[in-house]
């Protein structure tokens, strides 16, 4: 199972001619800086999705985390992970595509290209993805902060954004980090690299 933000968006341009001053921008380019700031862990702590299938997906996580490492030359993002839900841990690791002009992650699941609109809020220990925002039936956004503890200002920014896409906070799906059951995954994939890399260094001082 991935994060349930694999999702298609038209134009968003109707939207942004009726968003206020709060509301976070959809169309923001994708610089370098950008990327330094998504690089790092970052915890999936909610979202809300109209679309059944996707609503269906995400109220089976229980808790999620992940790590982004750009490449600067190739326009990707470096993907790792780690899903808990229905008591189990996932791990997936994959390469995302993004599109520095119209401000787009997209991955490639099952065949086909799933897209969401980077939103940056200006905590920049935050950010959203947008989903289907000109589909009432369909819309959707997900919430992402560095730390599993999230501030009440950081959820206001989210409660606000969803507002301004037409939705409420009832509607929101959360995580809960206690439920996580992939720490133990992540120490051994954490010592697995840290091996890696001493076995790196060794060749090279060897050469």
């Amino acid at each position: 199972m991935t994060l349930p933000w694999a999702l298609a968006i038209f134009s968003l341009l109707p939207l942004l001619d009726a968003q206020s001053p709060a509301c976070t921008s959809v169309k923001v380019p994708i610089t370098n800086a950008t990327l330094n700031q998504l690089s790092g862990k970052w915890f999936y702590i909610a979202s809300v999705y109209r679309n059944p299938e996707y609503k269906e997906s995400a109220s089976k996580i229980e808790a999620a985390f992940f790590y982004l490492a750009p490449n600067y030359t190739d326009d990707t993002l470096l993907l790792r992970e780690y899903i808990t839900s229905e008591d189990k841990c996932s791990y997936t690791n994959e390469n995302l595509s993004f599109h520095r002009e119209n401000g787009t992650l997209s991955r490639h699941e099952n065949g086909t290209e799933h897209t969401g609109y980077l939103m940056l809020p200006k905590d920049p220990k935050t950010f959203m993805l947008a989903f289907h925002p000109e589909d009432k039936q369909n819309m959707g956004l997900s919430f992402y902060v560095d730390k599993p503890q999230v501030s009440q200002e950081q959820m206001e920014q989210f409660y606000e954004d969803l507002a301004c896409m037409g939705m409420d906070k009832s509607e929101v799906m959360y995580t809960e980090e206690k439920k996580d059951l992939c720490e133990p995954l992540e120490k051994q994939h954490d010592e697995e690299r840290k091996k890696e890399s001493e076995g790196t260094k060794k060749d090279t001082a060897l050469d």
